[in-house]
């Protein structure tokens, strides 16, 4: 089996992380705009939404690239041999610049100006808990299911995960460095100020190295190959066609 070629690999976070951010960013005006003065009804179509894109944006992109999407995901992913380090360095600035370009078209599908700067200020101590508590959980699905054979089930996990952590974290579950970047620039439901930007990455990193010691202890033998099997199994036969990801049972059909 062979890995796509890294231009591939570097496209498909690309759009992913646009997809991503387009649909965060489009739903929360969509919300806005369909149940006006009722913030628990924005939540909840905003988080419906993404879990339901999300779903969609790991099987379209994840037999490529392993659907990233978030630097986190990726240097974790390094960190335990899933992809080299100098992919993962790779795959982040085609991330950032991907949820920035998404949020741009959010922005001009509902004809509002491509970048407007967020005044929505999210900095204060439960946040930051809430992104460390939600990216640590993101983590801990991601590498569980890959640890035990299932990643077939990664794209409804983590689309549940990230819809519940809507609601049970207060900072609504960004969990992604590159998605906090792009939500700066819409100042509407789903956006972020500059301001509070900072501390939601500190604490997602914080959140990705505590994560890695988590794995480590849950799934001391985590090996290499495992890790490559993240978000979806990215590796291809010669053909270009993706290979089928094993299971504790065996080769999957």
């Amino acid at each position: 089996m062979t890995e796509p070629a890294l231009w591939r690999r570097l496209t498909a976070e690309l759009l992913g992380s646009a997809f991503l951010a387009a649909i965060v960013v489009g739903s929360g005006i969509a919300a806005q705009n369909l149940s006006p003065g009722d913030v628990g009804l924005q939540l909840l179509e905003n988080a419906a939404a993404t879990a339901a894109g999300l779903y969609a944006i790991i099987l379209m992109f994840g037999p490529v690239s392993g659907a990233h999407c978030n630097p986190v995901v990726s240097f974790v992913d390094a960190a335990f041999g899933g992809v080299r380090w100098r992919t993962a360095g790779a795959y982040l600035p085609v991330q950032v610049v991907g949820c920035v370009g998404g949020v741009m078209v959010a922005n001009l599908m509902f004809s509002k100006a491509a970048i407007t700067i967020s005044n929505h200020h999210r900095a204060t101590p439960a946040h930051f808990a809430s992104e460390i508590v939600a990216t640590l959980g993101l983590i801990l699905v991601i590498f569980s299911l890959a640890r035990s054979g299932r990643s077939r089930s990664t794209p409804s996990a983590v689309a549940a995960y990230i819809g519940a952590a809507y609601f049970f974290t207060s900072s609504t579950s960004f969990a992604n460095p590159a998605i906090t970047v792009g939500r700066m620039f819409s100042n509407t439901f789903a956006g972020i100020a500059p301001s509070s930007a900072p501390s939601f990455i500190a604490a997602q990193i914080i959140g990705g190295i505590v994560a890695i010691g988590v794995v480590k202890m849950l799934y001391p033998d985590i090996t290499r190959a495992e890790a490559s099997d993240v978000m979806l199994p990215h590796h291809t036969t010669p053909s270009g066609r993706s290979a089928a990801p094993t299971t504790e049972l065996g080769t999957a059909p």
